[in-house]
């Protein structure tokens, strides 16, 4: 009898996920993993990872499959492929890390509380950023809402359709939101990698729509720790998406910090740092209280 080969499966690094515009700052043994938006980069993450990432932590942020590349390429990919790549990137950060939280903004919330709700305990903590279960925010129309999204979802034309996102991109920094409308202006075409699309293909909004559903019917089974962050300014998805999150996770330990003089994009706009700092307090509190349960565990 001749001995087979063993097969050794080797699981990519987080450096090999992160994509070309992703980063990774190494700055402690807990990890922080953050999920971009719908149609964003990682870019739109950036200045939010550092802050946290000086406060010891190492912060991940990888590129959504399907995204910073082509409209071609992202119209390819279906709200599933944008949570696996996180799900991967989540299992490579906990190869290296104690613990791994999982923050998310807008879209990127709900893919994070996918995670959550499939890992459980495996996830240290969730922060949810501007969590968009409902387009109900001051700058969208009732009638585009009512009306015009799904007639255009819905049926063929939107196969042939862009919904184009209009001024002020969810940023009221008038600075900020200044340096986006140049770069749109200016047609870059590195415009994608830097700021994202502005302009989404009625079938990767009909995608969206397919994640919310998955995300809301998860949202009982999401028991890590959880810190909800909203503004009271919101543009695209007004506090009744905060709300509605607080009031169907099970969660025990569930956190609120509500800011205002900001947008939707809280990690680009005016309380950036401020908003970062938070999620940083809030990731070294259950950080503790996690070494402390384990070494309970370990006395018994």
């Amino acid at each position: 009898m001749t001995n087979q080969p063993q097969i050794r499966i080797v699981k990519p690094s987080i450096d090999a996920l992160l994509g070309s515009v992703g980063f990774i700052e190494r700055k402690g043994k807990v990890g922080v993993l953050l999920v971009h938006g719908l149609t964003g980069t990682p870019t739109e993450m950036k200045q939010f990872g550092k802050v946290i990432a000086r406060q010891g932590f190492t912060v991940a942020c990888p590129e959504l499959a399907g995204h910073c590349a082509t409209i071609e390429a992202l119209t390819a990919t279906k709200w599933h492929d944008w949570y696996l790549s996180i799900e991967a990137a989540f299992d490579a950060l906990k190869e290296e890390c104690e613990h791994v939280f999982v923050a998310g903004l807008s879209m990127g919330a709900l893919i994070a509380l996918l995670l959550a709700a499939k890992r459980g305990n495996q996830v240290a903590g969730v922060i949810l950023l501007s969590t968009t279960f409902f387009y109900d925010g001051w700058n969208v129309s009732k009638l585009k809402r009512a009306f015009i999204l799904p007639l255009v979802l819905y049926s063929p034309l939107k196969y042939y359709l862009q919904w184009e996102e209009t001024a002020p991109y969810g940023i009221k920094d008038e600075r900020v939101r200044a340096l986006v409308h140049a770069i749109l202006e200016n047609r870059d075409n590195q415009a994608a990698d830097k700021i994202g699309y502005f302009k989404t293909p009625a079938t990767v909004i009909l995608e969206s729509t397919r994640l919310i559903k998955a995300a809301k019917k998860i949202l009982k089974n999401v028991i890590s720790p959880t810190l909800i962050v909203h503004s009271t300014e919101d543009d695209m998805a007004s506090l009744k998406n905060a709300h509605y999150t607080q009031a169907n996770i099970s969660s025990e330990t569930v956190e609120t910090f509500f800011v205002d003089d900001t947008y939707h994009v809280l990690t680009l706009d005016k309380r950036k740092d401020d908003v970062a700092r938070r999620a940083a307090q809030f990731c070294k509190e259950q950080t503790l209280k996690l070494n402390s349960f384990n070494k309970l565990q370990e006395a018994a």
